[in-house]
């Protein structure tokens, strides 16, 4: 999986924020906040990655249990896929 390049994140005033650009802009209506966690995984799935590696990510770079991470990830990757972002 790996993010569409039509989209990017933006930091503003302490906010991340998915923004969509170019054409995407004319069709998709509005913005996506993410809290931190968010913007770490949209970092990772600027490469091809998997579901799998990115859990290991978030474990390796927070303290949480693995089932809150597994759980986390999966409600990100759903709501970008709803919105055609992945």
């Amino acid at each position: 999986m790996k993010i569409e390049k039509d989209f990017i994140l933006r930091e503003i005033a302490g906010d991340y924020v998915i923004v969509p650009t170019g054409k995407t802009a004319l069709e998709f209506n509005g913005l996506i906040t993410v809290n931190e966690l968010g913007a770490f995984i949209w970092e990772k799935l600027q490469q091809e990655t998997t579901e799998e590696e990115l859990i290991a990510s978030i474990l390796e770079e927070y303290e949480v249990p693995e089932e809150t991470a597994r759980k986390d990830t999966e409600e990100f990757l759903d709501k970008l896929r709803e919105n055609r972002i992945l």
